[in-house]
């Protein structure tokens, strides 16, 4: 049994509306690419057919997954969480102790994770050290470049 995993309404819509986009127009597309493939002759020789084939195998493993990930995705709560710790979705201001840099980050779920935007993903090593902490607490974060320690500046939502 798959645990859920929690979303703000937003995100939710955006993963329902791309998995009915797929449904739709991605399958839809498909069809018509492997429609016209086959018409070019032999099947046994079709190079075109055959990418078409996979190209449409690799759609349904996606549309697949995305219909896991929906079917265990919970809507957060927000006025349940408490805000004086790091958890889901909270903001959080880190400074290294060693060199000073600062870093905002956003904790979010695996899927929402995107670096270049400052979303970490909340099961990632630095998601785990972070979460639980207040403001003021060191986090020790076992990184691949070795155990980093920052201190927690500031939390919000």
């Amino acid at each position: 049994m798959a645990k859920f995993q929690y979303y703000t309404a937003e995100a939710l819509d955006k993963l329902k509306a791309e998995l009915h986009y797929l449904k739709i127009t991605g399958r839809s597309d498909m069809a018509k690419q492997i429609a016209e493939a086959r018409d070019k002759g032999d099947l046994s020789e079709n190079a075109e057919y055959d990418a078409a084939k996979d190209a449409q195998g690799l759609l349904e493993l996606k549309i697949s997954k995305m219909e896991e990930i929906i079917s265990v995705a919970r809507v957060l709560d927000e006025s349940t969480i408490d805000l004086s710790v790091v958890s889901i979705y909270s903001i959080v201001q880190i400074k290294n102790t060693k060199n000073g840099a600062t870093f905002t980050y956003t904790i979010v779920s695996e899927e929402e994770a995107d670096l270049k935007a400052g979303k970490i993903s909340v099961s990632s090593p630095f998601g785990k050290g972070l979460l639980g902490k207040k403001v003021g607490d060191l986090a020790e974060i076992t990184a691949p470049a070795g155990k980093l320690e920052f201190e927690i500046m500031s939390l919000t939502r």
